[in-house]
């Protein structure tokens, strides 16, 4: 991955579920990027937000249009390399799988159990042996800033979770999700795996803000879209303000060892 002669951006967010388009960027331009996985979800925007130069993408396609576990992962995270951005922000939406995270709650995991099929994980499917390490999945400089400005909110935020990513686009059985929280899940989704894994073997930092919507069926209160859309809209403003306020507080210079991650990893 060459970086591109480009005035493109130093931090990434991926839009994820009622974030779908860059308004929150001034000075806005669409960069193409070709990757060897084909197109991104959408074309890279790039701007301003916050004092910051930042690189755009709707992980859904603008208009929500790309069901989970049809998103080119690949080229989404190849894209933001080219861009040369070496931090990432990923808001998403997640069911509680526990009481105590309640709708509107904001959780920041450090863990994930990956319970996805079809999805292709890796940029090394052969020839040169890549074993990355996601002992800790999510970049622990990126967490401490969001952990701290989410506090200073008005809700509620969770330091530490467990996501676990199902393959979608359906919701869980009961079953499932009871068995969700038996392995020590505490939030679910469809789009953390392999995004966060990608970004990994791209040495880029990575950290998501969820936002949760709904209890999971383990609730005994089936879920519906129209349930989780109205949580979503009501979840878009406060993400907005903690991702202004994050990327204000991001450093120049990364002090974590997410940038070397390839280092150890290959044979």
């Amino acid at each position: 991955m060459q970086e591109k002669e480009i005035d493109a951006s130093k931090i990434g967010i991926i839009g994820g579920t009622g974030i779908y388009d860059s308004g929150l960027l001034s000075d806005q331009q669409e960069v193409k990027v070709h990757t060897p996985f084909g197109e991104s979800s959408d074309i890279p925007i790039i701007g301003q937000y916050s004092g910051r130069n930042i690189a755009f993408i709707a992980r859904h396609g603008r208009g929500h249009r790309i069901l989970p576990h049809l998103i080119n992962y690949q080229a989404n995270i190849w894209a933001l390399k080219e861009l040369s951005v070496d931090r990432i922000l990923a808001p998403a939406a997640v069911g509680s799988l526990r009481e105590g995270m309640a709708p509107g709650d904001i959780v920041i995991p450090d863990q994930f159990i990956d319970n996805t099929r079809s999805r292709k994980t890796t940029f090394y499917p052969g020839g040169k042996v890549v074993h990355i390490s996601m002992a800790d999945p999510f970049c622990p400089q990126l967490r401490t800033i969001i952990i701290e400005e989410a506090k200073k909110m008005d809700v509620k935020v969770h330091e530490n979770a467990t996501y676990v990513c199902v393959e979608g686009p359906r919701f869980s059985t009961r079953a499932e999700s009871k068995m969700f929280r038996e392995w020590g899940a505490d939030i679910i989704g469809m789009t953390l795996v392999p995004e966060c894994v990608l970004a990994r073997e791209a040495e880029i930092c990575y950290a998501t803000i969820a936002t949760v919507t709904d209890y999971d069926v383990w609730a005994d209160k089936p879920v519906s879209a129209q349930e989780v859309k109205d949580a979503v809209a009501a979840n878009v403003k406060k993400t907005k303000r903690l991702l202004e306020s994050v990327v204000s507080r991001i450093p120049r210079e990364r002090n974590c060892n997410c940038g070397t991650a390839l280092k150890d990893a290959t044979q």
